[in-house]
């Protein structure tokens, strides 16, 4: 099957540099979102779906998780935009011999099949669409009646202090670092409470519920400028730049960080939304 090409920008992101650096630091990312993991997994095992979607799967380690606690009884398929992200999800699975199929496509416009999933999950992989009614209604023909849909959102930016240290620090020797501008697709790009209802609404999904979740993660002290200078806005930037401007930059992030390390660890609270809804029953 084929579908149209939106998202442009986040897919020249995902499958390029962004998408790169989470393969290289799959490990220490699942890490350091286990939690949110756990709470998605917990969710579709209350429910007991016999099939489920992970949207924005990335490199496989929520829809694999899933597989792992449904059994052999259950369909599960991740779907993510990245290429490299998703090659990686399907040896991973390959690795374990478990089943679940990978698709590398984008779920705003991929044609899934009419009422073909029982649940569709997503750990921050819902934030990036540039048209989140048509893609969240895209899901919505997906799923069978009275099918449910949970997913977590990073909540603002301003309560997720770890998240932007990078950008904090880097600031004022990267001018051509981009702001963060309110409910543009990215990673708080779903922050606001009032347009998740009015997307989810304007897409056709009904019963919300959208709870804050707040987990402690944590992240190895020795990876953090790894870390940061791989992903985000100043991992992007930061190949372009100098020798000498890159050192002043890793200097300034380092201090940055110095607030959330306690031994060996790096610790923070991930303040996020857990929302979810349903599908209409007819």
């Amino acid at each position: 099957m084929q579908a149209e090409k939106a998202n442009h920008d986040q897919d020249q992101r995902w499958n390029g540099a962004a998408g790169r650096a989470w393969v290289a630091l799959q490990e220490q990312l699942d890490d350091m979102l286990a939690p949110f993991e756990r709470l998605l997994v917990d969710a579709v095992c209350e429910q007991r779906p016999g099939s489920v979607l992970d949207v924005g799967c990335g490199t496989g380690a929520t829809t694999l998780a899933i597989a792992r606690r449904l059994g052999q009884g259950a369909a599960c398929t991740g779907v993510d935009i990245s290429q490299p992200m998703i090659a990686l999800a399907r040896a991973r699975a390959a690795r374990e011999a478990l089943a679940p199929e990978f698709i590398a496509a984008d779920a705003q416009t991929w044609p899934f099949a009419a009422a073909s999933v029982d649940m569709i999950v997503s750990r921050m992989g819902v934030m990036f669409f540039d048209d989140p009614v048509r893609a969240f209604g895209n899901l919505r023909r997906a799923i069978t009646p009275g099918g449910a849909l949970r997913f977590v959102a990073w909540r603002a930016a301003e309560e997720n202090p770890f998240m932007t240290a990078a950008e904090r620090a880097a600031a004022p020797l990267l001018p051509a670092l981009p702001p963060r501008r309110p409910n543009e697709p990215g990673q708080f790009g779903l922050a606001d409470r009032a347009l998740i209802t009015r997307i989810l609404e304007q897409a056709g999904w009904e019963g919300l519920s959208i709870q804050a979740a707040d987990e402690e993660c944590t992240l190895p002290a020795r990876e953090l400028l790894r870390y940061a200078t791989m992903l985000g806005p100043v991992g992007q930037l930061l190949q372009q730049e100098s020798t000498e401007r890159r050192a002043e930059v890793e200097a300034a992030m380092r201090d940055a960080f110095l607030p959330f390390v306690q031994g060996d660890k790096a610790r923070f609270t991930a303040a996020c939304w857990m929302v979810s809804a349903r599908a209409p029953q007819s």
